[in-house]
């Protein structure tokens, strides 16, 4: 063989091999609820692009976040394993950066990624490591080869901010920004560029730069998250750059916002999808589209006008349906059948598994991720399960869930032998009704997974709060 074969002969072969492993898209938006979107019943937002995308793939309709706030759910998505295993439990904030920071021992989705041959991106919010602070979690050294966006959550509060890191270092911006409080947040008084744009800026010009070998990009959006600073002073956290096309309704300022939010963060979806064509890389390419949690009310906005949380109780800081199950869309021509839905019983941390089979690896063992890969081909018979999901949430006083079997949901909250409230969401899946009483066998079931399903970790450990016992009838928030 003539040695001048040899390179062309290894060219091919790496091209074969990047063939052979799928682009890999993760959009997220941050604090959409599952009614938010008109494929999953809002009547009032318009959402064209993310509603052609359901039509042509697929929509799941019982897909969980890792977490009912933004920090713990996104080291869910990154780590594959549960609330109760997973590095980062809550929103720390600054206060205590290294608790809601991943280590270097940690293994994310992104080093296994980066290890079996993609090119990495995250482009938007991060909440997992700080410049200066907990740098151990800074993206770059948790497997993402670019980075552009925000490091920690209060920052990203500010859709208008006077800088954004660009891999290591910062890319000043021209906004005037007043600062609010000592966690790094703060308004614009002079807004001029509005971060998601250049986060869609940014995506499309990587996904441009790479469509030739395998990549996953972790589009990290801040929509529809509040501006809570700003919301503090001025009673408006909804910031966007105009109103577009809700300017002309009688509606506060605060509600034209979130809808403009949202149809904005649609029309970034539909730019994505279309760029994915443009570029004759669709049919090797899944697009997967959520939010991180459930809906905020932060901005001001009113709830009733635009029900988010869709047939579901409760919101953002719930462990009720409505802060944690999610919208979630896969789009992938020729490889997902269009127009399908799924009621798999999935969650973030399944994730992990899905994407490392679909890049031809192995994951570590040990987690709590289970591949959906067979649910998005349409072999739902061949689809492994879950027995349990669970979550737990640190604020005000720690609470416990965790879902058996896809259907019956209990919470406990009050201490670690007060009795559960069970739901049976197959029958009530607004969670009205506590039937722990008539179905004490499964209320025991769940009583004693929620006693063994964390392991401790230094920097979450329970704080319990005495709270009154549930009793039969309707649940509270």
């Amino acid at each position: 063989m003539s040695l001048r074969l040899i390179p062309l002969l290894l060219l091919a072969a790496a091209h074969s091999l990047a063939a052979d492993k799928p682009n890999l898209i993760w959009v997220m938006a941050d604090d959409l609820g599952y009614g938010d979107l008109g494929c999953y019943g809002q009547q009032v937002i318009q959402t064209p692009h993310l509603d052609r995308m359901a039509r042509e793939g697929m929509r799941f309709t019982h897909f969980y976040a890792g977490a009912t706030v933004c920090a713990p759910s996104r080291s869910v998505l990154m780590t594959g394993l549960h609330h109760g295993h997973t590095r980062v439990r809550g929103n720390a904030g600054r206060a205590h950066p290294v608790a809601q920071a991943l280590r270097e021992s940690d293994v994310t989705v992104a080093k296994v990624l980066q290890q079996a041959g993609y090119t990495t991106a995250l482009m938007g919010k991060w909440g997992l490591g700080d410049a200066g602070v907990a740098e151990s979690g800074l993206p770059l050294r948790q497997g993402f080869t670019r980075f552009f966006g925000y490091l920690n959550q209060h920052h990203a509060h500010n859709h208008f901010p006077d800088y954004l890191w660009d891999d290591t270092s910062q890319r000043t911006l021209p906004n005037v920004v007043k600062p609010v409080g000592e966690s790094g947040g703060g308004y614009a008084t002079e807004p001029r560029v509005y971060a998601d744009d250049l986060f869609a800026k940014e995506s499309l010009k990587f996904i441009g730069e790479n469509k030739r070998r395998p990549f996953f990009l972790y589009w990290s959006m801040v929509v529809p998250h509040a501006n809570n600073e700003r919301t503090r002073e001025l009673r408006d956290g909804a910031e966007v750059p105009d109103y577009a096309p809700y300017a002309a309704e009688d509606w506060p300022s605060p509600d034209k916002g979130q809808a403009a939010m949202i149809t904005r963060l649609d029309g970034y979806v539909g730019h994505l999808l279309a760029e994915i064509q443009r570029l004759g890389i669709a049919e090797n390419t899944l697009v997967i589209f959520t939010s991180d949690n459930g809906p905020h009310n932060e901005s001001s906005h009113d709830l009733a006008r635009f029900q988010p949380s869709g047939q579901f109780s409760g919101i953002k800081r719930s462990l009720y349906d409505g802060g944690i199950r999610i919208p979630l869309i896969a789009w992938w021509p020729g490889k997902v059948k269009p127009g399908t839905v799924s009621d798999h019983v999935a969650y973030f941390g399944d994730w992990f598994a899905t994407a490392a089979e679909l890049a031809g690896t192995t994951p570590p063992a040990n987690l709590d991720s289970i591949s959906f890969v067979p649910t998005l081909f349409g072999q739902s018979d061949k689809q492994p399960k879950h027995d349990f999901l669970y979550w737990e949430f640190h604020e005000g006083g720690f609470k416990q869930a965790a879902l058996y079997q896809g259907r019956w949901k209990g919470i406990r909250a009050g201490g670690p032998d007060a009795p559960i409230a069970l739901y049976d969401t197959a029958h009530d899946i607004a969670e009205k009704t506590n039937v722990a009483s008539e179905q004490s066998d499964i209320a025991e079931k769940i009583s004693s997974y929620l006693k063994t399903a964390r392991t401790d970790s230094p920097d979450w450990m329970p704080q319990w709060k005495t709270q009154l016992k549930p009793k039969s009838g309707k649940a509270k928030e």
